[in-house]
């Protein structure tokens, strides 16, 4: 674009002596999958078109195609790591209906699964093949895929039958022949995928096999085979130079690798330790960018300290997986086995967990009940910061409860259940509403408010229930302000990053809510206990590195939510609000350094920072746009300024949504809010703007405000002006509209947030999201706020 010429620019991964001018060749395969959401937005149209749906992708390298997309697949961390027969439990597409996991998918849906691209078609085309498909039959079907991908697909489904054969004729994992499993590792299959399909896919899932069937005693027989991966470089010139980037992927070359454990060269010429960083993998809804930030802080805080910095992540777009960011790059998937495999490898000294979000936490316990096996074989290991007991102590329900107590915390009235009778018991004990969720989930996912008994059971029919997989039921704060806190410990101190608050009221996912630095709403007295308690819980917890806790205020009582023993989404809009390196002086005291040995700069106090959520709904059609307990936001944009408002503004405005200084307000609330939005009618009648109103709000507004109100039908009277006309009229600049749960208000307030989104009409669906609005509509007359200059602050 500046004007060099190819042969002007050096090669950075080959170096000296070859130029971009040299045509790649390549002796691996490379497999991108991307992933999608519909895993969390389940009434989403989840056909594949010209529209992106996708929220992030997957990468895989191996030597063969097969090798690659297995990989690829185990990276995108649907549920099952690998592909499994399809259920009727697969075609609910969430976390429902598991109780039917023994019933095969009907033929029918098959192959209308493979007729329409969804993301279903990958695991489809593998179930076609298992039940002996001909390669034409599925060209037929599908609209005419490449063969060449259909034989590929063929050759995997032919292997995996293969397996699970050998298991129905009484092969177990401690039997399996060398010949055998270097064939299957040389094909891609993991040690869970031969487990699995050893023990003939069991409903219940491959995690539910004894010991001595399931994944770690194929891998206990596969070491004892001596049977581990290669690591091959990315050359991008087929080993034709030499390559200068450490960036390798695992292989087991066909099968034709050779024996032992491929160590990382020249490791005893190095002094230095080896610490793992292990990734966040792909971007999705819960778990995104956000997270690699902290990635790429802990391997900039290891290398200061003079420390090797090793990455395992799998995801193109980030840049933790840059060939330059660290020591040593490993493409793989974030499984245990793959991580394994690497931490062998390299004979690293220590891993990071706590920056890779929910992907690298959920691997603390298996890797600390793997550590006996891998120390057997030379590994000596330590898990750098907060203890996996530790991390185990706040995940879990009953552990935490039993924690908060002992420390003297207030937490809302909650119970835990794994069958119907004892949800609706904790139910009947708490009264109504509740907040329900799935234990042990990202995003909020599967997560619902519910207001009476007909919601409940509306639930309980999507929901499946195990003594391994329990509901959370706990008491709905209403009308509670939320808080965030970022924090770090260093077993002995606490530094506070930064306490934000919440403008939706307690209830609608974290990741969802628009945050202010500092708070605008809380009490001093309140301030200062949510610091103690934030102190208390690092320290009694015993954390080494980064925390994040939700709180929650009614009144002047303040509660704990929940306490995540990792990096949090806000880690980097915290470090561009107070200028304060959070994510790299987290890591450097998961290292062991202490607080008061470290230069840590002073906060940036004099503005106002929001963080506003951006949504994907233009994308996503067939989803209610009002947000909610689970979450929905797939990014995040951020204003600043010495106003609240007008940083507010800022932030609203880098969302792409108009802010109108001019036009009609729709507004229709629940009976709650109909005197509450009395004054904010009040103002946007002063300052210019038509009001649009149904006539239960109407009424208030005209008779209780003395506001001058245009009166329209709810849309499901069927009656003309209703709130869907006069927005394709172009009446309406802004809907406020306060959602009730019962009714046809439901309906109505859906088909209006929906027809919103496509037509780019800002809503709001809280009181306080409400009275913000008007502030930032006042703001947006009065004239754009002046920029200001943000200054994030080194560590010394």
């Amino acid at each position: 674009a500046v004007g060099y010429n190819l042969d002007e620019l050096p090669n950075p991964i080959t170096g000296e002596g070859t130029t971009a001018a040299f045509e790649p060749t390549l002796d691996y395969c490379v497999v991108k999958i991307p992933r999608w959401p519909f895993d969390k937005f389940r009434t989403a149209d989840r056909t594949i078109g010209t529209s992106m749906k996708s929220t992030g992708e997957v990468m895989a390298i191996g030597r063969s195609f097969e090798e690659a997309f297995l990989k690829a697949w185990a990276s995108l961390e649907y549920g099952h790591p690998h592909p499994r027969p399809l259920t009727m439990a697969d075609a609910s597409g969430g976390e429902s209906m598991d109780e039917r996991a023994g019933e095969p998918l009907p033929e029918a849906l098959l192959e209308d699964w493979l007729r329409v691209p969804t993301d279903r078609r990958m695991g489809a085309l593998f179930e076609a093949f298992r039940r002996g498909y001909t390669i034409e039959d599925v060209r037929d079907l599908s609209g005419g895929i490449t063969r060449w991908f259909l034989h590929r697909f063929e050759r995997m489904a032919a292997l995996e039958t293969e397996i699970r054969a050998a298991g129905e004729l009484g092969m177990v994992p401690t039997e399996i022949p060398p010949f055998e499993m270097r064939r299957w590792k040389g094909a891609g299959f993991s040690d869970a995928h031969i487990a699995d399909a050893l023990a003939g896919f069991p409903a219940s899932g491959w995690k539910s096999l004894d010991e001595g069937e399931g994944e770690d005693a194929v891998m206990a027989r596969r070491h004892t085979l001596s049977i581990h991966p290669r690591f091959r470089m990315v050359d991008s010139c087929a080993a034709e130079f030499a390559a200068l980037t450490p960036y390798y992927y695992a292989t087991y070359e066909g099968g034709s690798a050779p024996a032992g454990i491929d160590y990382t060269p020249h490791l005893e010429a190095s002094s230095k330790e080896r610490i793992v960083v292990v990734g966040s993998g792909p971007i999705r809804i819960g778990q995104g960018i956000e997270f690699d930030y902290g990635c790429v802080h802990a391997v900039g805080a290891i290398q200061d300290l003079g420390h090797e910095a090793i990455i395992i992540n799998n995801n193109p777009e980030t840049v933790s997986t840059d060939f330059d960011t660290s020591d040593r790059l490993y493409f793989e998937p974030l499984t245990l086995e793959h991580t394994s495999e690497v931490l062998l490898r390299e004979r690293a000294h220590g891993i990071l967990l706590q920056f890779g979000g929910q992907t690298a936490i959920n691997l603390a316990l298996p890797l600390a009940a793997r550590l006996p096996h891998l120390e057997m074989m030379g590994l000596s290991l330590e898990m750098k910061g907060t203890s996996p007991e530790a991390v185990d102590e706040a995940s879990d329900r009953q552990r935490f409860e039993e924690f908060a107590q002992r420390v003297g915390l207030r937490m809302p009235n909650g119970s835990t259940a794994s069958t119907p009778e004892g949800v609706r018991d904790a139910v009947q004990e708490i009264g109504y509403p509740v907040l329900i969720r799935p234990s042990y989930v990202l995003g909020g996912r599967g997560m619902e408010i519910l207001s009476n008994d007909r919601q409940l059971e509306a639930y309980m029919k999507e929901a499946f229930l195990s003594p391994e997989r329990p509901l959370l039921v706990d008491e709905y704060l209403g009308n509670a302000i939320e808080l965030d806190v970022d924090a770090v410990c260093d077993g002995d101190e606490v530094l506070i990053g930064a306490i934000m608050e919440h403008l939706e009221e307690a209830g609608i996912h974290s990741g969802d809510s628009t945050c202010f630095i500092p708070p605008q709403n809380v009490s001093k007295r309140i301030l200062a206990e949510v610091e103690d308690w934030t102190r208390r819980i690092g320290i009694e917890l015993g954390v080494k590195g980064c925390y994040n806790i939700q709180f929650a205020i009614r009144g002047e009582t303040l509660y704990v939510l929940e306490v995540n023993p990792r990096g949090s989404r806000t880690f980097p809009f915290v470090a561009k609000a107070t200028g304060v390196p959070l994510a790299r002086i987290a890591a450097r005291l998961a290292l062991g350094d202490k607080l008061c040995d470290l230069s840590v700069p002073k906060p940036q106090t004099e503005a106002v920072c929001v963080k506003a959520p951006v949504f994907p709904f233009i994308k996503l059609r067939g989803l209610d746009p009002a947000p909610g307990p689970e979450m929905k936001s797939t990014g995040e944009v951020m204003g600043s300024h010495v106003r609240a408002a007008a940083a507010y503004l800022k932030a609203r405005l880098a969302t792409e949504l108009p802010v109108p200084t001019e036009g009609g307000v729709y507004i229709t609330v629940k009976n709650a809010d109909k005197y509450d939005v009395i004054p904010l009618a009040q103002e946007l009648e002063e300052m210019g703007f038509t009001i649009y109103a149904t006539r239960g709000t109407s009424h208030v507004l005209r008779d209780s405000g003395g506001v001058d109100v245009q009166t329209c039908y709810r849309i499901t009277e069927g009656l003309t002006p209703d709130a869907l006309d006069l927005m394709r009229q172009g009446k309406i600049h802004l809907i406020i509209n306060t959602p009730r749960n019962t009714g046809g208000a439901v309906l109505d307030g859906n088909m209006m947030r929906r027809l919103a989104v496509e037509l780019n009409i800002p809503f709001v669906t809280t009181m306080a999201g409400a009275r913000m609005e008007v502030r930032a509509i006042d703001e947006a007359m009065q004239g754009m706020p002046e920029p200001r200059l943000l200054k994030i602050a080194t560590l010394g």
